[in-house]
């Protein structure tokens, strides 16, 4: 890619590269998939280093998975190049809010997911432990997505320091998780007991979605924090890690029986 670029002597000003997202971002919007494809080649025409439209090519149907791993490396190569060895000096932490890197973010996190599902675990890991390094506010969600990876390994003691560096959270995904490594570590212990008890006021549906593999799925990317559709999602990322750790469905589900019903604010409701 830096030498294509190099040899190309045109598509890297500030302006090349602002044409050549602008249509990016039309294909983003382009219904019909033929149509899209050709914005993306359009964008790459006036500049290389639009990374957005090679992530637009990845997705192209019929693609080989070394074909799909080399426009996602191409992504990320100009995704970095686009924005310039100093700014990831200078803006290392707060990524996201630079609008500018975001096209290297999103190509990053694709490459990682490939990397992952392809079985290179521990590269696709990597990536992402980089990633909160560059934007610490996570505006992606990578942390979600990176416990449950972690967690896929049997990185537990790495997990549970991702779990304390965010300490201060208090959703279903990570209270639950919460609860999964403390069993995993110390079976029906005190910690695990107190770990349920605050799980369970995130979201009392999640015990019941573990415990039936037929509702390991989400029927849509949105869901509400408490409700049956968050607890349907957290069953579809981490359900069979529950699974696969004897006896912990069935005591979460008796924990779940044995605690009262409370509000968010830990009072009980009669």
């Amino acid at each position: 890619m830096r030498e294509l670029v190099r040899s190309a002597g045109r598509g890297t000003s500030t302006e090349e590269l602002r044409r050549a997202q602008d249509l990016a971002y039309d294909a983003w919007e382009e219904d019909d998939r033929s149509r899209r494809n050709a914005l993306a080649r359009k964008a790459l025409a006036h500049s290389p280093l639009c990374a957005d439209a090679w992530l637009q090519l990845s997705q192209l149907r019929n693609l080989s998975d070394e074909s799909r791993r080399e426009y996602l490396l191409r992504a990320v190569c100009a995704g970095e190049l686009a924005i310039g060895e100093s700014r990831f000096a200078q803006d290392r932490g707060e990524f996201w809010l630079v609008v500018e890197t975001r096209p290297y973010m999103r190509a990053r996190h694709a490459l990682a997911e490939d990397l992952w599902f392809s079985g290179a675990r521990q590269e696709a890991i990597n990536h992402l432990r980089e990633m909160l390094e560059l934007n610490t506010n996570d505006n992606q969600g990578v942390r979600y997505v990176l416990l449950t990876w972690l967690v896929r390994a049997e990185e537990n003691q790495t997990a549970q320091q991702l779990l304390d560096e965010h300490g201060e959270e208090i959703s279903t995904f990570m209270e639950f998780t919460r609860v999964l490594l403390a069993y995993k570590e110390t079976g029906d212990s005190e910690q695990a007991r107190s770990n349920a008890a605050n799980a369970l006021l995130a979201n009392r549906h999640v015990a019941k979605y573990l415990a039936d593999p037929g509702l390991w799925y989400a029927t849509s990317d949105h869901y509400s924090p408490g409700q049956e559709n968050e607890a349907a999602w957290y069953a579809q990322e981490l359900g069979i890690d529950w699974y696969r750790t004897p006896g912990a469905i069935a005591w979460l589900v008796q924990q779940c029986d044995k605690e009262p019903l409370r509000n968010r604010d830990g009072e009980t409701l009669h």
